[in-house]
């Protein structure tokens, strides 16, 4: 445990000091706990994980580094407290009323050896109804599987009281022959979800959610060791 906290520190402690160069950029820095890594509806790990991410905008443009820190080694499979994965994503985002898109680059990294890749992406968004949210995300792997997959969500959130909101999220996926895990391309994963999100100052907000996942195909997507999982957040924003 001592050896997690401490690669914690040192990621969320070395982003920190960069991002003062830009005291100009909006910064957000978020540290969730979740009891699985379900990813496109893959489990990575059906046990604890820690993912610290941080994010910085400015005019428009965006970079975002992730990272999956392993707590349990999900059958031995995996090593604990270390890093599997590292996502680098650099963006641009647009304001088009009534539509919200982005549209940038990703690179995955795989500390433990597993090749890298690297994938496109566009995101269109657009709020029809008050506090209701429909996005439309395509993904094309331009690396190492040369395929895309794409995302349908729809998000309904409230304010409960005040500081406290809450909602409720369903999405479906579809990959294509090969994004996918089985031997077709066709629709993927489901996921429902329900969240909130507590804001204890201007900067700092606790969250959680609990997800169920599911797959459409076994062809497509076979079954995986995890459907319910969920987790909690601390957000930092300076």
């Amino acid at each position: 445990m001592k050896n997690l906290l401490l690669r914690l520190t040192v990621f969320c402690v070395t982003f920190l000091v960069s991002i003062h160069i830009s005291s100009a950029a909006n910064v957000m820095n978020t540290l969730n706990f979740n009891s699985a890594y379900v990813w496109r509806g893959i489990t990575f790990n059906d046990g604890f994980v820690a993912q610290p991410s941080i994010d910085v905008s400015l005019n428009g443009f965006g970079v975002n580094v992730w990272a999956n820190m392993d707590i349990d080694d999900y059958n031995n499979t995996l090593e604990e407290d270390e890093f599997s994965e590292i996502d680098i994503t650099l963006r641009y985002g647009l304001d088009l009323k009534p539509l919200s898109i982005n549209f940038g680059c990703i690179q995955y990294l795989f500390p433990a050896g597993a090749h890298g890749t690297r994938e496109l992406y566009l995101s269109v968004g657009m709020n029809p109804v008050e506090n209701l949210t429909t996005t439309f995300n395509l993904n094309y792997d331009f690396d190492q599987v040369d395929d895309f997959y794409s995302n349908v969500s729809i998000a309904y959130n409230i304010e409960v009281m005040s500081k406290l909101n809450a909602g409720i999220t369903a999405s479906g996926g579809y990959a294509g022959n090969d994004a996918s895990l089985g031997t077709d391309g066709g629709l993927n994963d489901y996921q429902l979800s329900i969240s909130s999100t507590y804001s204890a100052t201007d900067s700092l907000s606790f969250s959680f959610f609990v997800a169920y996942t599911g797959n459409f195909d076994d062809k497509v997507l076979p079954d995986q060791d995890v459907d319910w999982f969920g987790g909690i957040g601390i957000n930092y924003s300076m």
